[in-house]
């Protein structure tokens, strides 16, 4: 018990030292733990003002930049605003400038055939030939004078040469035909007209202006038909690219394209077995007898020139007696009428076009007995005329550039005409009944080029007359400035 007590004793008297000890040491701890603190205040007030004076100096360094960049923005957009002010003025300095308002157009061919022909119409041995022909250069001078008036002239140089004049003399030698023979081939104005056109579905066009008959009045370029050369069938029995001198109205109402002339009537003297009315252009002579007018009408539906499906209907009416030198030579009217119905379908590969013309001539054989009995008309065939002609042709194509990687496109052709379906009296002879059936190819390397080549069979409906073939290759340009 006493033990305990003394070993209880020795331990608070040990404790108490300790406390004493410990008091000791907490004040001295005290204050350095006093000192301690004021210095990391201290510290810690500097550090909080370092971190404001950094966010003050990334503010200002953002302000700055945001300026910096307000000012690159108006700089830009004082660049943009003398940029556009630049290009709005040479814009404005180019619409106003006359050759803004010109446009030049050109297109041409030259084309090699191996044909063979017949001598005559008795002859039923063929001979092959081989031709080189420049077959047209083409140019077109276009101006617009506002945005309503605007003028176009086609001039084509045919067959390389400067052409020929065939005048009538009414006084000398009885009144006769001469012919002032300067060198092979025309040069002719094919186009001169002025348009003025105040909205999209009425115009007025006057001059020397295309006639929408036949669908070489609409697609003539090289380009624009599979064939080497022009469709044989439509050149038999119209003009090639139908000019005359007159008036038409043209426009589009929706879909619809429409038409109406009323230009120069055809000559009767120069129509011939082989090419009905087509030798009946005027073209030949220095002046254009009006004494009978024509008259045209067509209604289109799409466009023949444009992808898509296109149709349409053309009808032609005049007399031809009247315009005739000889007048007195021929008592009928000599009317002309003339239906012409064509299509058109081209969708990405697939090219498909066609037309039938159908046409009657009335007093067919009173103006084959008044030219066979005219003094000076001694060229040409003065066989019967037909009362009645028609033709058709159907071409079929594909793109090959669609499949691959080719810009190739392979058609092919049928062309039937028969200029004296029917005759005024008599049986109409099947001699100028002829069939050409073809295949060919179309190589573009660039767009504004085409490279032909066409073999095919020349059928004549005389059992007498032996099939023969023929071969062509063409090359042909179009552009436009």
């Amino acid at each position: 018990m006493t033990l305990k007590l003394t070993t209880l004793g020795m331990a608070i008297a040990g404790l108490l030292a300790g406390n004493a000890y410990a008091d000791t040491q907490l004040n001295n701890t005290t204050n350095t733990a006093t000192n301690t603190a004021t210095l990391a205040e201290s510290i810690a007030r500097q550090e909080q003002a370092l971190i404001q004076l950094k966010q003050e100096l990334a503010q200002l360094k953002a302000q700055q930049a945001e300026k910096q960049a307000e000012k690159q923005a108006e700089q830009q957009i004082d660049r943009q605003a003398l940029t556009k002010a630049v290009q709005e003025q040479v814009a404005l300095e180019a619409a106003n400038s006359p050759w803004s308002r010109f446009k030049f157009e050109s297109y041409g061919s030259m084309n090699y055939t191996s044909d063979e022909y017949f001598d005559n119409v008795q002859d039923t041995s063929p001979e092959r030939r081989g031709r080189l022909d420049l077959e047209r250069i083409v140019t077109e001078f276009g101006y617009q004078f506002n945005d309503e008036w605007d003028m176009e002239v086609e001039i084509e140089y045919e067959h390389g040469g400067t052409g020929s004049a065939l005048e009538y003399d009414g006084f000398d030698e009885f009144g006769e035909f001469e012919s002032e023979v300067e060198a092979g081939g025309e040069v002719m104005i094919e186009k001169a007209q002025l348009r003025y056109r105040p909205s999209k579905a009425f115009g007025v066009k006057f001059g020397n202006i295309h006639l929408p008959v036949g669908l070489s009045s609409v697609l003539h370029k090289p380009n624009q038909y599979l064939t080497v050369l022009r469709h044989r069938s439509e050149a038999a029995m119209l003009p090639a690219v139908w000019n005359e001198t007159g008036i038409g109205i043209f426009g589009d109402l929706g879909d619809f394209h429409y038409q109406a002339q009323v230009v120069s009537g055809l000559n009767s003297e120069y129509f011939r077995t082989y090419d009905w009315i087509a030798s009946g252009h005027q073209k030949r002579f220095e002046h254009i007898n009006a004494d009978e007018l024509a008259y045209v009408l067509r209604l289109d539906y799409g466009s023949f020139k444009q992808p898509g499906l296109a149709l349409g209907a053309a009808y032609y009416y005049g007399n031809t007696s009247g315009n005739r030198h000889k007048s007195n030579k021929l008592a009928g009217d000599g009317s002309v009428s003339l239906l012409a119905l064509s299509g058109a379908y081209v969708d990405g590969p697939w090219i498909l076009r066609g037309q039938y013309l159908q046409g009657t001539l009335d007093d067919a054989d009173a103006i084959t007995q008044a030219n066979k009995t005219t003094p000076g008309l001694k060229p040409g065939n003065f066989a019967q005329l037909g009362s009645k002609a028609e033709s058709f042709f159907v071409e079929a194509g594909l793109d090959l550039n669609h499949f691959f990687s080719v810009p190739l496109t392979v058609f092919a052709n049928l062309d039937y005409a028969n200029p004296l379906s029917e005759v005024e009296t008599g049986t109409a002879t099947k001699r100028y009944e002829n069939t050409w059936t073809s295949v060919g190819i179309n190589y573009s390397p660039i767009p504004e080029i085409v490279i032909k080549a066409e073999g095919g069979l020349h059928q004549v409906a005389v059992a007498a007359i032996p099939d023969t073939h023929f071969f062509a290759l063409g090359v042909g340009y179009q552009f436009s400035l």
